[in-house]
């Protein structure tokens, strides 16, 4: 396709680019250790921490692959709104077993701790499990964003790759973790302003709500599913797995993996840690209600257009329906906003590719370079070698953007996808050091190739079953598997088990019983907001 804006959007784009860079440059003066680099030395505030996780999991996948989920997918729609249930419940079980654990370590590499309670073998596994696995599914992404940038400016999808990770790459390798964070706060702020006037214009557009949610069929309108339980009856998106499996899923990716913990321990305290996990619990459903009501615009919009869904470049024989927000932006957007909206779609992807990048190269140098290399480095050589590394990561994962494919109707529920065969069993690891005395690290490393290796075989050889369930029953069969195995071997090392237990933590929690409450209340009031919706519509 042609180039679709013109030189006032990349003009915007372009002074978006420089300022991301110059806010590198002057945070990199600050660094003077891998420490400062990777954790910003412990000083970054709840508030921006919150954000910046809420960004990275809320990244372009999701701003592509949620209105397309609701709008065009098969056996999709507003039933999406069932899996924020499990995201408050999910905060309180982190909040309370595995943040402190980690945080009261002052660890950087959250696998750390796997070789503290258990061996080195474990912490080594899981890291590198956490590296392939996180660098494929970031790879996803930016085959995602890339499509976008082609579609839009007309560059090749091999120039697209490069814009999106090059101005990335320069600012999280200068600016680590601190920028990585700031930078994130800022492209949240541009995405909501941006979603929230594109979903106004939609609507004013088709003539008011009532007209927009009419145009809809009534199954995609449907927002708790409670008949279906996903187990074999082919209906992924039911409310059970989505509840139960998407808890399991939620847990292992805020409490387990690199790429949120990091950013985690960056918090000045572990209450400060808490509060951001809190703030995270209270305020990503409002966001993940706007983009899946935009998916409702853009479904009322292409019945009105039946045009709109034939323009959509095609993906094999069908339109690829993940391309249909950035077109409609291109078609509804006045030159110069058309600049603004791609910032959005930039900031999306980027929120999510500078901290798994960031994480990776942290996971690399604690659990691999520093941890083999015999002698001492200076703090500088130190941050130069953490420099590298996230460079050398950078690049990987952009290799790897062009071999991906599609793996589902739409990049939201690859991601997803890709992670449920492994997050379950991740998270039963950390769970069997956490909650129990006797597992040890043999018991631990059996379990997790036990629960990836059932998952493996519900995705090949139970087609009907929902993936959603696998986090659940990757958990159950780790955790088992893990327990048994380690009854029959050596006995473990506890010195770093069982902090839920301590008293320290025990007064803690008693602070932070109401937090946990208003918690589990909020998880109702989603549920009360999408039976609400249900009735509107």
């Amino acid at each position: 396709m042609s180039a679709q804006i013109g030189w006032a959007d990349w003009l915007v784009i372009g002074l978006y680019l420089v300022g991301l860079i110059l806010l590198s440059l002057y945070l990199s003066r600050s660094q003077h250790s891998r420490e400062d680099y990777y954790v910003g030395n412990h000083g970054i505030g709840p508030w921006a921490i919150a954000i910046s996780t809420m960004a990275t999991q809320c990244s372009t996948s999701s701003i592509l692959g949620a209105p397309a989920f609701v709008a065009f997918a098969a056996g999709g729609g507003l039933v999406w709104l069932q899996y924020e249930l499990a995201v408050p419940l999910a905060m309180v079980a982190i909040m309370v077993f595995l943040f402190p654990a980690f945080y009261r370590l002052r660890v950087i590499s959250v696998y750390e701790y796997l070789e503290k309670r258990f061996d080195l073998k474990t912490r080594l596994i899981l890291s590198g499990l956490f590296q392939l696995v996180r660098a494929f599914a970031t790879a996803v992404t930016v085959y995602g964003i890339s499509l976008v940038i082609e579609l839009i400016t007309g560059l090749s999808f091999f120039w697209s790759v490069l814009l999106i990770g090059a101005i990335t790459l320069v600012y999280d390798v200068l600016g680590g973790i601190r920028a990585v964070i700031y930078s994130d706060v800022l492209q949240m702020l541009i995405l909501v302003v941006v979603l929230a006037g594109l979903l106004a214009l939609l609507v004013a557009e088709l003539g008011g709500i009532s007209t927009v949610f009419a145009a809809l069929p009534a199954e995609r309108l449907q927002s708790l599913d409670f008949a279906a339980s996903g187990l074999g009856d082919g209906q992924t998106f039911a409310f059970w797995p989505m509840l139960i499996g998407g808890f399991f899923l939620y847990v292992s990716y805020y409490g387990c993996d690199q790429s949120q913990v990091q950013r985690e321990l960056c918090a000045q305290s572990l209450n400060d840690g808490r509060k951001a996990l809190f703030l995270n619990g209270l305020l990503r459903f409002p966001f993940v209600l706007l983009y899946c009501l935009l998916g409702v615009a853009v479904a009322a919009f292409a019945s009105a257009h039946p045009g709109f869904v034939e323009a959509l470049p095609k993906d094999g024989a069908s339109p690829n329906y993940n391309l249909a927000v950035p077109l409609m932006m291109t078609q509804l957007l006045p030159t110069g906003l058309v600049g603004l909206a791609m910032i959005a779609l930039f900031a999306a992807a980027m929120s999510s590719l500078d901290s798994v990048i960031n994480s990776l190269s942290a996971t690399t140098m604690e659990d691999f370079i520093r941890r083999f290399h015999r002698g001492a480095w200076s703090e500088r050589t130190e941050l130069n070698l953490s420099r590298l590394t996230t460079l050398c990561w950078g690049a990987v994962t952009l290799t790897f953007a062009f071999f991906v494919g599609r793996i589902a109707d739409t990049v939201l529920e690859a991601i997803n996808i890709i992670g449920s065969l492994i997050n379950g069993p991740v998270l039963a690891v950390f769970a069997l050091g956490l909650l129990t005395r006797r597992a040890n690290g043999n018991g631990a490393v059996a379990g997790l190739l036990a629960g990836f290796g059932l998952n493996l075989y519900c995705w090949i050889a139970l087609p009907a079953l929902s993936w959603l369930w696998w986090n659940a029953f990757g958990f159950g069969c780790c955790f088992a598997v893990g327990y048994f195995v380690s009854l029959l071997s050596q006995r473990p090392h506890l010195e770093h088990g069982l902090f839920w237990r301590s008293q320290s933590q025990q007064q803690s929690d008693q602070y932070w019983k109401k937090g946990y409450l208003l918690l589990a209340l909020w998880a109702g009031v989603i549920l009360l907001v999408a039976w609400a919706l249900e009735q509107y519509a």
